[in-house]
């Protein structure tokens, strides 16, 4: 049960799932905090009554600004929920090292640095829920997603230690891994494909950008997503991973149950690598591996 002091903290309300959480919680009665990189993009829903801050995880010192903000008024965050990421896309060989870092410090460090923040006052109090949103691509990778399947996969990992070491000082973590939901996602990851002009994998191209807009296909709505998260998430009692969305179940479970090279058969054939059934030349030299 929320006490009056009780606040949810989420971050990236700009669209997509941030914004629907926001909203549901707010319908609910459930005082939130949304945040976003860019003011402009949440003044929607501080029209409704919800407080809003302006929050670049990455910037140690906007997070110390934003929990400094909710002390002074007083607000205890009884919920955390790491919502703010991306997705970068592309062959392993043509995402430079770079979009590497920049993947992990959004989706993996971003989430370690709040909530090492804010778990400490939870512990103290004996009472909070960390809610970290993943995805099933953390849990059945597909081709032409490495860096964003590895930060979510270790998402998981990081979700699972935290519930154990969090377990007895009352607090609860919830790993949620959403299948496809109706976003910018989609968009905003066909605009960070990493595909070299001179690329092995160029003439599979259509397929790099289907596996982009992959989470787009037949997908849930957001805010029937939020209002099943919500659900779950107020229950008295809420699983410790929550899927919810197009095929979020559907891939763990063919994952877990065929055989390694049926599932790389399958998804080979829907991002178009079965067409590569020559080696294409490399150029040697044809790009800096560190970058």
């Amino acid at each position: 049960m929320f006490h009056p002091q009780d606040i949810v903290l989420i971050t990236g309300c700009g669209a997509g799932i941030g914004k629907a959480l926001a909203q549901a919680f707010h319908q609910r009665g459930v005082k939130v905090c949304a945040t976003a990189r860019r003011q402009a993009t949440i003044d929607d829903l501080q029209a409704m009554g919800m407080l809003t801050l302006p929050l670049d995880v990455c910037e140690p010192s906007q997070v110390d600004a934003v929990l400094a903000t909710l002390r002074a008024q007083q607000w205890r965050v009884r919920m955390l929920i790491n919502n703010a990421g991306y997705g970068a896309m592309g062959p392993l060989v043509d995402v430079p090292l770079q979009a590497w870092r920049d993947q992990f410090e959004v989706n993996l460090f971003a989430l370690v640095a709040l909530t090492r923040a804010v778990a400490p006052q939870m512990m103290a109090r004996r009472q909070g829920t960390i809610v970290n949103i993943s995805s099933i691509s953390g849990v059945a990778p597909t081709p032409f997603a490495a860096p964003y399947c590895a930060s979510k996969a270790a998402v998981n990992a990081l979700s699972d230690s935290l519930r154990m070491e969090l377990r007895p000082f009352g607090v609860n973590v919830v790993t949620v891994q959403p299948g496809g939901i109706q976003s910018a996602f989609g968009d905003a990851a066909g605009s960070r494909v990493n595909l070299a002009a001179d690329s092995p994998y160029q003439p599979v191209k259509a397929g790099i950008m289907t596996r982009a807009q992959e989470g787009q296909r037949q997908a849930m709505p957001a805010d029937t997503f939020a209002r099943l998260a919500v659900d779950a998430l107020l229950a008295p009692t809420c699983p410790s991973v929550l899927r919810i969305g197009e095929k979020s179940r559907l891939l763990p479970w063919l994952k877990r149950s065929l055989p390694d090279g049926v599932l790389d058969h399958i998804l080979s054939r829907r991002f178009g690598l079965d067409r590569l059934s020559r080696p294409q030349a490399i150029v040697p030299g044809r790009r800096d591996t560190g970058a």
